[in-house]
C-alpha cells in the first residue's frame, strides 16, 4: 500500500505564490512517475505537471513558465512550486504516483488552493 499526503495549499492574492509539497509513504519500491493534478468546482481533474524517475517534466500550458515541478527521492516527497497565481488556478490540488510496469495511479487526499482576484 502506498500513502500520498499533500501539504502547502491555502488562500493567497493574485500573483502570489505557493509550494505544495507531497510526501510519499508505504510501498513505495517501483514508483516512477509522480505528478500534480486539479480539479475546479464543475471541471475534470486534469494534469497539471509531471515528473519521471529520471526528472523529466512536463507541463500543461496554462501554467508554464509560473509553475514547477521537483521531486527529492531520498525524502520520498514532490514538490509543484506555484509562481504568478491566478484565480483561475483556483481548484483542489492532488498528488499521484505511478509504480514502473503496473496499472493504477495511487491519490493524495487533495489539498485546497484558492486565489483571490
Amino acid at each position: 500500500q502506498v500513502q500520498l499526503a499533500e501539504s502547502g495549499g491555502g488562500l493567497v492574492q493574485a500573483g502570489g505564490s505557493l509550494r505544495l509539497s507531497c510526501v510519499v509513504s508505504g510501498n513505495i519500491f517501483g514508483i516512477d512517475a509522480m505528478g500534480w493534478h486539479r480539479q475546479a468546482p464543475g471541471k475534470q481533474r486534469e494534469l497539471v505537471a509531471g515528473i519521471t524517475s529520471g526528472e523529466n517534466t512536463n507541463y500543461v500550458d496554462s501554467v508554464k513558465g509560473r509553475f514547477t515541478i521537483s521531486r527529492d527521492n531520498a525524502k520520498n516527497t514532490v514538490y509543484l512550486q506555484m509562481n504568478s497565481l491566478k484565480p483561475e488556478d483556483t481548484a483542489v490540488y492532488y498528488c499521484s504516483a505511478d509504480r514502473r510496469n503496473r496499472p493504477g495511479r495511487y491519490w493524495g487526499q487533495g489539498t485546497q488552493v484558492t486565489v483571490s482576484s
